[in-house]
């Protein structure tokens, strides 16, 4: 095994450095970061320090009625750590906009010390040299978070620490299940026998997602334990129409052509419709739809009747993969690197105050479940389960800078797919040339073999 190397000939081989910082194998080799992080003792010897230190955070939380602001929150902060005062700044607009001034600033020489990202955006962030490796200050608190902790590294470098998960879970509902005499299933195998069954009565447990493929069915497939993105030597190595991936699409194959899955985008009127007049009885969903994927249901017969469960077991052992999510990472230029993640890590602990605002906690704590969540599923312990789901995460899923471009072509294939005019594989083989040529457009050098 080879450790990635440090080169400088030119800014594409920086840049893959920086992000491909791994053994050839996979190892734990700390990469070549463009922007390495200060020590202790650069910064301040302890996490402590003896005068007052300010640090900001910029965050894109709702803030909503009801919810535990962010400013409670860091309120309670500052009043019990006088020397490490925190001010937090809510950013009003997109994701893209956020990033673009977070850039914007730091390359200016005025960003903030710490700022929510995307799982997606970290890599990107990281390869522009935008955030710090942290690793050392990460790995005092990794076991206080579940899998996603993974998703803020890049090759081996940890940049922060996570916010919030996605973990793909199955939603089912309880009370049709048991009419239809169906257990909930565990595999893909069960899973696809208790289709059939449902489909003949009229009813079905799946609904095909062409609009949501990207990280949907992404998820799914790093649920089967595949690993779209690595490293050989020097360069990329893309693997997205892996053999795992190929068991999730014979999976939804076999369900298509079975005609045991609805094919409804899932932000469409049509999906709505199909949840309200009880044709669609389960399906797989993110983490993060708990809070508002049954509300069309409040005043019909199906209310409090629909449960969660986790996906199931397209590997070897129970695995699930990411659908969103977000962590918040230290930024270039960030003067107290140990202090903000020692705040990092106790903002993303406060898991009540998270959850009021609508978050699944990325924490190894579990939440109390909202009383509107435990209505609307039965008095289900629902945050318990998502707990399980985050621990359950596939850790060695990621992705690469220029992941937003891979999107498009997926969800072309899918829709394809749906129609009957594509098949679930091409999805995949899409995110392979999608992928390859993102890296490239970028500059990073790409494994062939």
């Amino acid at each position: 095994m080879s450790v990635f190397p440090k080169r400088l000939m030119t800014v594409a081989g920086l840049l893959s450095a920086a992000a491909l910082g791994l053994t050839a194998c996979g190892g734990d080799a700390t990469p070549a970061d463009p922007t390495p992080a200060a020590s202790s003792a650069e910064a301040t010897s302890a996490e402590t320090p003896s005068e007052p230190i300010d640090i900001e955070y910029m965050h894109r939380l709702p803030d909503g009625e009801g919810m535990t602001t962010v400013a409670e929150i860091v309120g309670r902060w500052n009043a019990e750590n006088p020397n490490i005062q925190v001010k937090a700044t809510k950013f009003d607009g997109k994701a893209q906009e956020m990033i673009t001034k977070l850039e914007t600033d730091i390359n200016a020489n005025n960003g903030v010390c710490l700022a929510q990202l995307g799982y997606a955006e970290v890599p990107e962030m990281f390869v522009k040299g935008l955030t710090m490796d942290v690793t050392a200050e990460a790995e005092k608190y990794k076991d206080n978070f579940g899998g996603a902790y993974g998703q803020m590294s890049v090759g081996g470098a940890v940049v922060g620490l996570p916010q919030d998960s996605g973990p793909l879970i199955y939603m089912y509902n309880e009370t049709e299940f048991k009419a239809l005499g169906i257990e909930v299933p565990t595999n893909a195998e069960e899973f696809v026998a208790a289709a059939k069954t449902a489909a003949a009565k009229g009813k079905y447990i799946a609904d095909f997602e062409a609009d949501e493929a990207q990280n949907w069915l992404s998820g799914q497939s790093a649920g089967a334990g595949a690993v779209w993105y690595s490293a050989v030597d020097d360069a990329w190595k893309v693997d997205a129409a892996s053999d795992q991936s190929m068991v999730v699409a014979n999976f939804w194959q076999e369900l298509l052509d079975s005609k045991a899955a609805l094919t409804h985008d899932r932000w469409s009127d049509a999906y709505t419709a199909a949840l309200v007049d009880g044709t669609l009885i389960g399906n797989i969903a993110a983490a993060w739809e708990v809070g508002f994927a049954l509300d069309p249901l409040d005043t019909t017969a199906y209310a409090g009747q629909w449960r969660v469960a986790q996906l199931p077991q397209f590997g070897d052992a129970p695995m699930t993969g990411p659908d969103g999510g977000s962590g918040v990472a230290v930024m270039k230029g960030c003067e107290y690197p140990a202090q903000a993640m020692k705040f990092n890590n106790w903002f993303n602990t406060q898991v009540e105050d998270l959850a009021s605002q609508g978050l699944v906690p990325a924490a190894a704590e579990a939440a109390a479940t909202p009383e509107k969540w435990s209505t609307q599923f039965g008095g289900q312990d629902v945050m318990a389960e998502l707990v399980t789901a985050n621990k359950n995460l596939n850790a060695d899923f990621a992705y690469i800078p220029g992941f937003s471009a891979v999107g498009p072509k997926m969800t072309e294939a899918a829709a394809a797919a749906a129609a009957g005019s594509g098949k679930v594989a091409d999805v995949f083989t899409a995110a392979q040339d999608a992928s390859i040529a993102a890296l490239k457009d970028a500059g990073l050098p790409v494994s062939e073999g």
